[in-house]
């Protein structure tokens, strides 16, 4: 398994580049995250890297951080999500967007990525709900998704209003809760609270 690669970029056709190590050319591709954070090329560049191998060829994927790739190793756990659509979503929103959409459970956050429907957004935030935020370093998720600290109805607070709720409507839901209800459960209640008024 190549797990990293450090060398010289020689090329930059969105979403491949080739590095060169040690006179080996590498393709790779990369989502635009990595992609817009590049060095010039024939500058050093150092990437975390996945290699898939598949009937039609080796195939590496390069990241800049670790997050990233360990995301999309989750990503494509998933049946049905290849390659191809893991760095689209990758392109289209950061780790800590998407780890947030996971624990939020929103699926109109990932359907703004082109190539992903309803369907597939919903079934992506089920199948990563208790996976996405184990593999991410601590910092990358904003709302605690675990079991209830002290500070859990501030953060159920904090998302509603986040999501476009003005204070009064954020306050009614709040008092519908269970005091001892976790972050990710309290908001999912709300917001069913806030679609029926």
């Amino acid at each position: 398994m190549i797990g990293r690669l450090t060398g010289t970029l020689l090329e930059k056709n969105p979403p491949a580049i080739t590095v060169d190590v040690h006179g080996i050319g590498y393709e790779i591709d990369v989502p635009m995250s990595t992609f817009y954070n590049l060095p010039a090329t024939g500058e050093k560049v150092s990437l975390f890297t996945h290699l898939t191998v598949r009937e039609d060829g080796h195939y590496l994927y390069g990241f800049f951080s670790e997050s990233e790739r360990a995301a999309f190793r989750q990503l494509l756990k998933i049946s049905g999500i290849g390659a191809r659509t893991a760095l689209a979503l990758l392109s289209g929103m950061s780790v800590a967007e998407l780890a947030q959409a996971v624990v939020l459970q929103e699926p109109g956050r990932l359907t703004k990525v082109p190539g992903i429907g309803k369907k597939t957004a919903e079934r992506l935030l089920l199948e990563l709900r208790d996976r996405l935020p184990k593999t991410l370093p601590a910092g990358s998720v904003k709302v605690d998704a675990g079991d209830t600290p002290p500070d859990s109805t501030s953060d159920i607070l904090n998302a509603l209003l986040a999501l476009g709720y003005n204070d009064r409507e954020a306050h009614a839901a709040m008092k519908a809760l269970a005091p001892e209800i976790s972050v990710s459960d309290g908001i999912r209640a709300a917001l069913k609270l806030l679609s029926k008024v």
